[in-house]
């Protein structure tokens, strides 16, 4: 526990102040249980958004679930005619759809935008909609919350960062994530390489175990061999990472842990099953390496345990699967309050990746690299950024908004979801 806490200090002293809640760095061990509690209750209790430039009622008049062939648009539209065109995630609204049309969008009709942390807690309570808490409620939530932040943007003409403190960088370091498994070492290293010399990329992940397969890998022996080939192929300026998509119990995470660590590796994404918070504790205190997770993570009072008691060292918040950017920065100042560091967890497709540089260069405890999958094959146009990561760097859009504007005829080839 002596060279993790060591560690922790180090993340402390490196992430910085935030101009958050906490006005100077903290680290849980510097605290007592209880001074920590109340510190993360007043962060759950005190508002994320920043919107006294918006004098006047942003009313959201309808909200539109379209589709042109597999991809899905958000559009909203408030009572002064203004319109906006945002992403939801991709593959959760093939199934999902029917609880966003039925279940979340009619509690923020005819709505103020500008209420949208509360109606955070109003969606959740409408219906009874809290009986379906879970990822796939959340997903929905982040759809409407993303296009109402996009629409508060457009009314106030300003950059989406703004409504969070303003940008503090715009070039995010990005690490390139690999989806692979199965396959055998050497041809995940050649994967690898490919991904490093389109990009220009100083970090990388890959995965590891047999995902959610009980300490069973997806080849025999593949994830022993592929940590070493990896360190030994990229050297040690190459910074690596490892997920196991919860493929292990904590005894076996260890084990696989302690050879990342022989290979410095830069962190251990989710050990163990994912709601297992405290086998993944267990593991995180054995090991030196930093421990991520909570990519699945959709309840604010398990974020708040696992920040408190150390559960990970670094937290990863998806904005879609948690429910969206207001929740996930609610999340990032719990974890600067502790000294810990944040690298969402992409996903959604879509503009996925967009997001996750916007977050990263407006939250001030952002890790280093944020992880990038590639461009999706969305038109969508940017002035502000080629939305590719170039010399390991993705740039953060600048204009209105989300800063990208969706093809026009591409989206009046949409057509209207029903819900059926």
């Amino acid at each position: 526990m002596l060279v993790r806490r060591k560690f922790l200090n180090s993340v402390a002293a490196s992430v910085g102040s935030l101009p958050f809640l906490c006005t100077q760095r903290l680290v849980s061990s510097e605290l007592s249980p209880q001074q920590l509690d109340e510190k993360l209750n007043d962060i759950l209790r005190s508002p994320v958004l920043q919107l006294a430039h918006l004098s006047e009622p942003v009313i959201i008049e309808s909200i539109d679930l379209l589709r042109n062939g597999n991809t899905f648009l958000l559009r909203t539209r408030s009572t002064t005619g203004l319109e906006v065109i945002t992403v939801p995630h991709q593959s959760k609204m093939r199934t999902l759809y029917p609880i966003l049309l039925k279940s979340v969008i009619p509690a923020f009709l005819n709505r103020d935008g500008r209420e949208i942390e509360n109606l955070l807690w109003e969606v959740y309570r409408h219906d009874s909609n809290y009986k379906m808490q879970g990822l796939a409620f959340w997903v929905c939530v982040a759809a409407v919350e993303m296009g109402i932040l996009e629409l508060l943007s457009q009314a106030g003409q300003t950059p989406l960062a703004n409504l969070f403190g303003g940008v503090r960088k715009r070039d995010i370091g990005v690490y390139f994530a690999s989806g692979n498994r199965g396959n055998r070492p050497e041809q995940e290293i050649e994967y690898l390489q490919s991904l490093v010399e389109n990009s220009g990329a100083r970090a990388l992940k890959f995965r590891l175990g047999g995902r959610m397969n009980r300490n069973v890998d997806s080849l025999p022996g593949r994830s022993e061999s592929l940590i070493a080939l990896a360190r030994k192929t990229f050297g040690d300026q190459m910074v690596l990472y490892a997920d196991s998509n919860s493929s292990y119990d904590a005894q076996e995470a260890i084990r696989i842990g302690k050879l990342m660590e022989e290979n410095d590796f830069g962190f251990y994404e989710e050990p163990c099953e994912f709601d297992d918070l405290w086998s993944t504790k267990t593991v995180a205190d054995a090991l030196t390496i930093p421990v991520a997770g909570g990519e699945q993570e959709y309840s604010l009072h398990r974020w708040k345990w696992v920040i408190a008691n150390r559960g990970v060292d670094i937290v990863q918040p998806d904005l879609h699967y948690g429910g969206g950017f207001i929740r996930a920065v609610l999340v990032a100042k719990m974890a600067e309050c502790a000294g810990m560091s944040v690298v969402p967890h992409m996903s959604g497709g879509g503009l996925g990746y967009v997001e996750v540089v916007h977050f990263a260069s407006f939250v001030p405890n952002a890790g280093p690299y944020m992880e990038f999958k590639g461009n999706a094959s969305l038109p969508v146009h940017c002035d502000s950024s080629q939305l590719r990561a170039v010399g390991g760097q993705v740039r953060s859009p600048s204009g209105t908004g989300f800063g990208v504007t969706i093809d026009p005829d591409f989206v009046a080839k949409s057509q209207i979801v029903l819900a059926g």
